[in-house]
This record gives C-alpha cells, structure tokens and sequence, in this order.
C-alpha cells in the first residue's frame, strides 16, 4: 500500500511542477503574440482535447508532465528553400515553368490564407516574434516554478514556522563560546555572505571548505564581528551553537519568511550544482526521477506517525525543493534546456542578427541526445541503489 501512495505523490507533485513550468511558457507567449500550437497534460496518447484561438488543448494517458508546443519553422526546409533561390537568381518568374510554380504558390497562398481566416490567427512563429517576447517566453518557465515554489513556502512557513539566525544555545568549549558569542545573538553573515535563515548556517558548512570564518553578529542595539575557526564533532565542523525559538509565521511575516525560504533552496541549488561540477559530490548525493521517487516514500513512512497532516507539509516541503531546483537546472546554459535556447537570444542581442535556424537545431539535437544519455545513466545509478 505504501508503494502505491509513494507512486501517487511522485505523479501529483512531478506533474504540478512540469504543468506550471510548461503554463509559464504558455502564457508569456500568449501576451507577446506568440502561436502556441498545442498545450498538453500528460503525455502519450490523446484521452481529451479542443481546439480554441489556434491552440489545441490535450489531456494525455500518461500522468507524467506536460507540453506547451510553439509554431516553429523548419530549419532544415528553409535552408533548401534559400538554396534553390541563390540556383536560380536572374530566372524571370513571370515565364516558362516559374510562371506555373508562381501561379500554384499564389493559390496555395489563398488557401492558406482562407484556412486563418476561418480559424483566426492567432499569433506568429516563435522565431518571428520580437527579441523581448522570445527572451520573456523562455524565461517564464523558470520563473513560474519560482513563484510556486514561493506559494509552497508559505504553507510551510504559514504551518512551522521559520528559525532565524538566532542563538539558541552554545555546546560547552566549542569555537562560538570560546570566541564570546552568547544566546541571544543573532548571526548577519558569515565571511559576506548575508544570513537569514539558521538552517543557512549548516548549508554554509557544507558548501564551504574554508574553516576560519568571519562572523557579524547582533547583540541588542550594537553589530560586532568576531573570528572563529571551526571545531569537529563527530567527524562534522561545527561551529557550536543551536537554534533559538522558531517565529511564528501565521501572520505578515509569512511573506518574509517564505522569501528567505525559497532565498535558502536557490542558494542551496546553485552550490549543489557547483560542487558537483568541482567533483565534490558523488554519484550518490545524485538523484533523478526513481531517487525522488524513493525519497518521497521514505518521507511519508517516517512522517506517518505523526498523522497525514505532518505527512503533506513534509511532501510541500520536497515539492518546493524540487520546484525551485527545476528553475535553476533549466536555467543552466545546456542545449535542450531553457537555458541553452537563452544562449542564443543572448547571442542574438549583442551581434544583433539571429543564429542560423540550422545550426541552432543541430546543436539542440545533440544536447538533447546527450541529455538523454545522461537521464539514463542516472536511472540506472537510481536503480542501482536499491542493491547496494
């Protein structure tokens, strides 16, 4: 039974995640006047669909994310077509076999053109589309699953409440009471790097190897720093201290707080991503769709004691995670990805002429081939786990 409902979470929140990411997409490219082809729910064969305003809406078999599908233009057809243009360039279109092809695209033209008409347009090609739109479109996905990720934190926040960086307590002969720091103190930064959250205190002791550090704290009124260097316990750097009391967040404060929240899983994401590209983290500490899938069931077998409402805050809780964690991974600058289409746009404002059309879908083929090469590698890691 419990299997079951570890495979019923994993589809609800996977597919919340990839649905509001693809509806980012979606709506951004409404608002720029952009076509959207096809806006889909799942994915497989067809169970519902519609068609309104020049988008078809579709309802899939499998529950597992969804589309949002734009008008494009075939690269490779466009490239034959200017071929044949610069074979023929003095050829008089209005004789001989031109005046036949100049007379059939007029009329497929027309017929074309009778079809929009009785469907409408309903917007333009991606590629067509202003510069902005396009940058805005490709934008909205990540930006969407940043904005769930804030509404997942304010049931979190809203329901436990948030530590802030405030002493709580000292262990005896650690570096933080050697160096003075007393409860009550409430931690500002550590070496620059502004603190929020207490919980940004350990991701800072586990993302950074430097192990003198340059504290500003408050005390009162009055902002000291002070140096400390850190202590082992249990094989861990510690700098010896515990949380205080935790905030209630039922109030104003729930959107302070959910924005440190969200604030902490970005930074969280983006140092996990960087030590893993340093060689810090083990194939291990990696986790696709099976591993989630895995986390999410030993979470709701060591909550479910504590009643179902514990259950769903622990599973909001990963949701988040994993929303803002898709936001920075498709931001990341790899063909295929949200990211690797901004490459070019980028590429396209500062040189202020569009990548060719050609090379643009031979680069995103071959990431997306090495993307897929790379799913499965981590599926068979996932897997694998189950054995060791």
């Amino acid at each position: 039974m419990s299997v079951i409902w570890t495979i019923l979470a994993f589809i609800v929140i996977f597919s919340v995640l990839v649905v509001v990411h693809e509806f980012g997409h979606f709506i951004v490219a409404k608002a720029n006047g952009i076509h959207v082809k096809e806006f889909a729910v799942g994915m497989g064969p067809r169970l519902l669909h519609f068609k309104r305003k020049g988008t078809e809406y579709a309802l899939r078999a499998l529950p597992f994310g969804g589309a949002c599908i734009f008008e494009e233009e075939d690269p490779f057809e466009d490239e034959e077509d200017e071929a044949v243009s610069e074979e023929n360039p003095m050829e008089d279109p209005t004789k001989g076999t031109s005046l036949k092809t100049s007379e059939k695209s007029k009329k497929d033209d027309s017929e074309d053109l009778d079809d929009e008409e009785e469907e409408g347009i309903w917007g333009c090609k991606f590629s067509e589309a202003p510069l902005a739109g396009r940058i805005a479109t490709v934008l909205a996905g990540p930006v969407f699953n940043i904005l769930l990720g804030f509404l997942l934190a304010m049931l979190v926040v809203g329901v436990c409440g948030e530590n802030p960086p405030v002493i709580g307590a000292l262990i005896e002969g650690m570096p933080a009471q050697e160096a003075g720091l007393q409860p009550g103190d409430e931690i500002i930064s550590i070496n620059g790097e502004r603190i929020y959250l207490f919980s940004e205190i350990t991701l800072y002791t586990i993302t950074n190897r430097t192990n003198d550090w340059v504290v500003k704290y408050k005390r009162g009124d009055e902002i000291n720093t002070v140096n400390i260097s850190l202590g082992s316990m249990e094989g861990r750097r510690v700098m010896g201290i515990y949380a205080g009391e935790v905030v209630d967040c039922a109030n104003i404060k729930i959107f302070q707080y959910s924005w440190y929240e969200v604030r902490y899983w970005l930074k969280a994401s983006v140092k996990s991503i960087g030590m893993l590209f340093s060689g810090r983290i083990k194939k291990d500490d990696v986790a696709g769709p099976v591993g989630m899938a895995q986390v999410i069931g030993n979470t709701i077998q060591e909550t479910k004691a504590y009643g179902i409402g514990t259950v769903l805050i622990n599973l909001v809780n990963i949701a988040l995670l994993l929303s803002v964690n898709l936001a920075i991974m498709n931001l990341l600058p790899f063909p295929a990805l949200d990211g690797g289409r901004l490459v070019f746009l980028i590429a396209e404002l500062i040189f202020r002429r569009k990548i060719p059309k050609k090379f643009e879908a031979v680069v995103t083929l071959v990431g997306f081939g090495a993307l897929l090469v790379l799913m499965v590698l981590v599926l068979v890691n996932d897997v694998s786990r189950f054995f060791r």
